[in-house]
């Protein structure tokens, strides 16, 4: 059994047995016989082939198939929602999962018939909200007015705000991180030398990035480099078309290694500028002021920009330099004016003879961008049944001053209804469902639909006393990382608030600054550090301090400053301070502005544009 199929017999008959010649002539001759010639000729000749081949697309099952096959709901919704030829799948891998399920729900899946909160104050918490009443209104007066005071006028350029109420649609504008650089070392005045926020044009939300030529001269500092990163971060999440406003004179040189060489330092701008482009994001810039070194490349990288007649200018450096560099006198609209860039060198594509016609030469831009607003919704949302206004005295002062959180979902969510979800486990989470302005809101990833995140925590003890305290720890941190996991991998717009505290890892899994929440905001009273000051044991007066008492003591007024809102925003750890009156105006703003992506044609292309 081993050698005979071995033997040389055996492979003799294997290697020629299809090589005789009868085997030889049948295969070369086989398709050729008369008989087989005659079937390839006439098979599809006879009577029932041809009557098969006539009137197989005319039976009434195929007519009925051709006539409806465009019309079934889901070839209906391909169609509408197909990309263009050669735009396969992979180019959408930048955008969330069911990114074309819209979150704005019908009103049939609006159910008006969710528990009414009972949003009335107890009495026992009179006190506690009195409290925290006269700490808001304290609090609130804090921010950048004396910055807005030293506002000026020069060579007739308009304010920066003033600029934006002629692009605007209306006043409805999200500000962000306003109070960014405000005590940070660099002066008397906020830092950031920009103001960046998201409007309407046209009906479109886009983020601005405005200069504020009257900090510095527009110059830019860490801080707001910083602040442009976030808002080209929230511009790349959103999809949102963006408008530059540039009347900038560079980097802050004294501080240059703070601003320049790193990865997320200036250059990163630039960068972002270019994969927005790649990504099908639209930009466009309006030069409305001088624009030298790197503030030059913002304009001439959008994909569309306008020039504004003898107050724009554009170079790499500006007349002084090119005197003490060659000696020569040069005007600055010679150097880089605007007939200059519209004529001669291409950087800009359109001049402006005044600031009112470039501000309406930019909305015209944005109309020719396909950029598709929300569309209106089709019904009135109902206002919570109590006063937003309340929420004044429910922004706990600290966490022995809180009161219900179910008080504040009472003045958020329409019509007071909330849904509440395991209402009698784990009672120091509430959890449910809601609407916001029409928006459904919940804590589950699963269904698709936007997370809201109200952040108040109490600090929890340094370390267990006893064994059972030890085991309720360990399943403590047990739970928290399988939290944290679940807020991390949630494929969903989240916004993140903190109403009162926000201490150690109960803000990571309430979803905090390190989990990419798309916006995180600040009530003024909030306090965000990683241990709670007043959690310190109580130290003794400065003159009887021991040495380790004393540095306990300078630890806890470290902590209590670095705690605060304020301190938190000027550093752009947020995404800004909001009255808590404000909230549900602001989450509605939010939701819309995310929802806005899903309307969009997505193109993605493998280069950014370049217009020269």
């Amino acid at each position: 059994r081993e050698y005979r199929e071995q033997s040389p017999i055996r492979l003799l008959q294997r290697e020629c047995r299809d090589k005789t010649p009868i085997r030889l002539l049948q295969s070369g001759y086989r398709d050729k016989t008369p008989t087989r010639l005659f079937q390839r000729k006439y098979r599809d000749k006879t009577p029932i082939r041809l009557l098969q081949m006539e009137y197989r697309d005319k039976t009434p099952t195929r007519l009925f198939q051709m006539e409806y096959r465009d019309k079934t709901p889901t070839r209906l919704f391909q169609m509408e929602y197909r990309e263009p030829p050669g735009q396969g799948w992979g180019r959408t891998q930048q955008l969330p999962p069911r990114r074309f399920v819209s979150y704005r729900p019908k009103s049939k899946r609006n159910p008006k018939t969710f528990p009414v909160l009972d949003g009335r104050v107890p009495s026992v918490y009179q006190h506690v909200f009195g409290e925290n009443l006269r700490n808001s209104e304290a609090v609130k007066k804090g921010g950048g007015e004396n910055a807005i005071l030293r506002h000026t006028q020069r060579n007739k350029k308009l304010f920066v705000q003033e600029r934006l109420r002629l692009l605007l649609d209306h006043e409805d504008f999200l500000e962000l991180s306003p109070l960014a650089g405000l005590d940070m070392p660099y002066g008397d005045v906020p830092a950031a030398g920009c103001l960046t926020g998201i409007g309407r044009i046209c009906g479109v939300w886009c983020v601005f990035i405005a200069s504020d030529a009257t900090v510095k001269g527009g110059t830019i500092y860490p801080i707001g480099v910083k602040k442009q990163l976030r808002a080209q971060e929230i511009a790349m999440e959103n999809r949102l078309l963006s408008v530059h406003l540039v009347d900038s004179g560079g980097a802050f040189l004294p501080l240059q290694s703070e601003l320049f060489p790193d990865k997320l330092h200036g250059g990163r701008i630039f960068y972002n500028e270019a994969i927005m482009s790649a990504m099908g994001i639209p930009q466009v810039a309006l030069v409305c002021g001088s624009c030298v070194a790197g503030g030059a490349y913002v304009p001439t990288m959008a994909e569309e920009s306008v020039i504004i007649d003898k107050i724009g200018t554009l170079f790499l450096a500006g007349p002084p330099l090119v005197k003490a560099a060659t000696g020569e006198d040069v005007s600055p609209e010679d150097l880089g004016g605007a007939r200059l860039h519209s004529q001669v060198s291409g950087c800009s594509d359109h001049f402006a003879a005044s600031e009112d016609e470039a501000y309406e030469c930019i909305r015209n831009v944005v109309s020719t961008l396909n950029w598709e607003p929300v569309p209106e919704g089709d019904r009135e949302p109902d206002s919570p049944l109590y006063s937003p206004e309340e929420l004044l005295g429910l922004a706990p002062l600290n966490y022995s001053c809180t009161l219900p959180v179910k008080l504040i979902l009472s003045r958020l969510v329409d019509g007071s209804r909330f849904q509440e979800f395991k209402a009698a486990y784990g009672t120091t989470l509430v959890t449910g469902f809601g609407h916001v302005e029409g928006h459904f809101v919940q804590l589950c990833g699963q269904r698709g639909i936007p997370i809201l995140f109200l952040q108040n925590t109490a600090p929890q003890p340094a370390g267990p006393a006893s064994i059972s305290q030890a085991e309720a720890h360990s399943n403590r941190l047990k739970a928290q990382a399988s939290m944290m996991a679940a807020v991390a991998c949630a494929a969903v717009p989240k916004i993140t608030i903190v109403i009162g505290g926000c201490f150690g890892s109960d803000s990571y899994v309430m979803c905090g600054r390190s989990f990419s929440p798309n916006f995180l905001f600040l009530w003024p009273n909030a306090r965000v550090a990683l241990v709670d000051s007043q959690h310190f044991p109580t130290v003794p007066p400065a003159g009887d301090c021991t040495g380790e008492e004393l540095e306990l003591k300078q630890l806890k007024a470290k902590l209590e400053e670095e705690s605060s809102a304020f301190y938190s925003s000027s550093r752009l750890w947020d995404d800004g301070i909001i009255q808590p009156q404000d909230t549900r105006k602001v989450i509605a703003q939010c939701l819309e502005i995310m929802e806005q992506k899903k309307f969009q044609a997505v193109f993605s292309h493998p280069h950014p544009i370049i217009r020269m």
